[in-house]
């Protein structure tokens, strides 16, 4: 049967000091309540709902791409209060409720939540914390059964040394939500609807409490603050740095490397100091990528090494290539094997063959360049004309010569010779040197100008 998951994000988050909802804000380069989304997307036969309130258009498009229903909560009272805005769109099995700014939640904890959950038993995520301050307090009867849960403001003196907290997390029947909603009191400190209320209303039907911890307490830590989520970004990281050392990677040093989507290793890669992975991106075996390099949507090919300081968006390296230091790959580019992309070199759209370099201070766009061609200092492919864009070709084993212009569309033959500082506006042929700039005139005797 059909598990709906409810989560919600309607808050503002006002410690946050943006005007950005808090949902929305980036943990490892996608916001928070994408990564619940993701979490929950992990569990078999689910349905997603998505309470909104505070800026509720952008996280719906922030959500678009996902199959999310949304409910709108227009006024905050309470947790409880925001669940019920979903009742109308729930089936009839199990329901599991998330939050939004809880992002790093693991999908096996949740299913281990969920195998608690039946007609005659309510699941409830706790998690055992040193310092509870601020958590509701997991109340116990005699026998170990869960009874209630308090909300701090509520608690009394005693009930506050509990150390076994509410996460929040919780997972019971549809029916019973339906039931158990309509009937909240907002009679409490906050004035607002508790979902935790529930608990004491199960309880008092004989329904069995259930409970689950997570592996690690990080999984169920909120973010209200900058602080919080910048503690959980560097959680977060260090288990992707764990994750990749694990699988043969050297990092120069793990604390100092993100990764803001999937990175994908093969065999002694080597990755220096504050390097960041964007999107999907593949290293194969024995890259190396020096420090302070972005890698964005882009594969890497074996053999391969990247110097400090390049970027790389969306470009294919086919193997032992050398890149940088300060190169920039743009979208479109594919470096053949063998070939180099070298300091202050931008490329785009650009296919570079195999043996081919373009070693310092050039930009290489909309172009093709064979075989073991050689692209001289401060070199341009003239590619836009201010409306269009066009294409250069360049043959094998050609030799640009440094400070050339190649005005697209330009074709350059196999084994031509570009001189240096030449503007070449028609086709070069086969083997031949073209030759195109001013001719060199001296005046002999010329006397400098003097101040009057």
């Amino acid at each position: 049967m059909t598990t709906d998951v409810v989560i919600l994000a309607a808050g503002q988050g006002s410690r946050m000091k943006s005007s950005l909802p808090k949902v929305l804000h980036p943990l490892a380069g996608k916001p928070m309540v994408s990564h619940v989304v993701a979490a929950a997307k992990a569990m078999d036969d689910v349905r997603l709902h998505v309470v909104v309130g505070h800026g509720a258009e952008r996280v719906e498009e922030a959500l678009a791409a996902e199959q999310v229903t949304f409910a709108l909560q227009r006024e905050q009272k309470g947790t409880g209060h925001a669940v019920a805005q979903t009742l109308d769109q729930l089936g009839d099995g199990k329901v599991l409720i998330l939050y939004g700014d809880v992002p790093l939640i693991q999908p096996e904890t949740l299913k281990a939540l969920m195998a608690k959950v039946d007609d005659q038993h309510l699941g409830l995520l706790t998690v055992t914390v040193d310092n509870p301050s601020g958590y509701g307090r997991i109340v116990r009867d005699s026998n170990n059964r869960v009874t209630a849960i308090v909300e701090q403001k509520d608690a009394s003196d005693a009930q506050k040394t509990i150390r076994e907290c509410n996460t929040g997390i919780l997972a019971t029947t549809a029916a019973s939500l339906k039931t158990w909603l309509p009937a909240l009191s907002s009679d409490n400190a906050q004035g607002e609807y508790y979902l935790t209320d529930i608990i004491a209303m199960a309880a008092s039907e004989g329904i069995a409490i259930e409970t689950a911890e997570p592996a690690s307490e990080h999984e169920v830590q909120g973010v209200n603050d900058r602080l919080q989520l910048a503690g959980l970004e560097r959680i977060f990281q260090k288990g992707q740095a764990d994750e990749l050392m694990r699988n043969g990677a050297s990092l120069a040093d793990p604390s100092r490397i993100d990764v803001r989507g999937s990175l994908s290793i093969g065999q002694d890669v080597k990755i220096d100091v504050g390097c960041i992975f964007e999107g999907d991106v593949v290293l194969e075996d024995g890259v190396e990528v020096g420090p302070y390099t972005l890698i964005s949507n882009s594969r890497i090919g074996a053999g391969t090494v990247i110097a400090a300081h390049s970027v790389i968006e969306q470009a294919q390296v086919n193997g032992k290539a050398a890149i940088g230091p300060f190169a920039r790959l743009r979208p479109g580019t594919v470096l053949e094997h063998g070939s180099r992309v070298g300091n202050f070199v931008e490329t785009k759209n650009a296919y570079v063959g195999e043996g081919s370099k373009i070693n310092h201070l050039s930009y290489v766009g909309d172009a093709t360049l064979g075989e073991n061609v050689n692209v001289g200092a401060g070199t341009i492919t003239c590619n836009y004309d201010g409306v269009n864009k066009f294409r250069t070709e360049i043959g094998d084993n050609a030799f640009i010569g440094s400070n050339s212009a190649l005005v697209a569309p330009a074709s350059i033959g196999k084994g031509a010779t570009v001189a240096a500082g030449s503007t070449i506006t028609e086709r070069v042929s086969d083997d031949a040197l073209a030759i195109a700039r001013g001719r060199q005139v001296e005046k002999n005797d010329w006397q400098r100008p003097s101040r009057k």
